[in-house]
């Protein structure tokens, strides 16, 4: 398939011929996935990356000879590298996979829904590139003892929940031990502006400035939340620099 076709090409490292097979079926039952190609060892993978036959990397761990963040290490210095995800059985790896920027890191045995949860991730990541977000902008997340790489694009807005932060995507939201403050600092970069003493929002996700009777309301993607867009207020104080900046990225005179 083309590289302009409409699923992923998908590359299985892994050296146990089983898991192999249980990932190339249940991939290959993803709407989202066109084709999968399975490998053995690292030495295969590069051969297939090099060639520009990959468009995310599902990989394993522990393997022989050169392991699978060994390999991560070198695909993240491709002037292209495509996401990757761990799918292992070692769970102690999750703090290296994040530092090599992993999309998602998948424990065995895998769960359908949880493989489809990383596919899900692997698109958001390629659509981020596509719009030229900042390679590997991910943030570490925890639920219920489970770690999560999300990608920081998917974040519409980010709420101050004391000393934490609420960050939301389209269909969730995952509490995050930093303040706001700190986030509002580390993001400014990426798009996120604050429009409320306790809220940041994402340029990029705006669809609608809207000002009724003097207040000023920021609405984000029709398809942000499970009740359709989210209207959220804006300060007074923030209204026109949030005005100035969307009208910048709108490249409106």
């Amino acid at each position: 398939m083309s590289a302009e076709g409409p699923g992923l090409r998908a590359l299985v490292v892994d050296d146990e011929q089983p898991s192999r097979d249980e990932l190339a079926y249940l991939l290959g039952r993803d709407d989202r996935v066109a084709d999968v190609v399975c490998v053995a060892s690292a030495g295969e993978a590069l051969r297939h990356l090099h060639a520009g036959e990959v468009d995310c990397l599902v990989l394993d761990v522990q393997m022989p000879g050169t392991t699978g963040l060994d390999l991560a290490a070198e695909v993240a210095r491709l002037p292209a590298p495509p996401p990757v995800v761990f799918v292992t059985a070692h769970d102690q790896h999750a703090v290296e996979a994040f530092d090599l920027r992993a999309v998602d890191y998948v424990l065995k045995p895998v769960r359908a829904e949880r493989l489809a949860e990383a596919v899900r991730r692997v698109v958001a990541a390629r659509e981020a590139g596509e719009r030229g977000a900042p390679p590997g902008a991910t943030v570490r997340v925890e639920r219920g003892g489970v770690t999560r790489f999300l990608d920081r694009a998917e974040v519409t807005h980010v709420e101050a929940h004391g000393d934490y932060a609420r960050l939301h995507t389209a269909d969730d939201a995952y509490l995050l031990r930093t303040p706001l403050s700190t986030l509002e600092e580390q993001w400014a970069a990426d798009g996120f502006v604050r429009v409320h003493r306790s809220l940041l929002v994402s340029l990029a996700h705006v669809t609608e400035l809207r000002t009724v009777g003097g207040r000023t309301s920021v609405v984000l993607g029709a398809g942000t939340g499970p009740g359709g867009p989210v209207e959220l207020a804006v300060a007074r104080r923030h209204s026109r620099e949030l005005r100035e900046l969307l009208t910048g990225r709108a490249g409106t005179p």
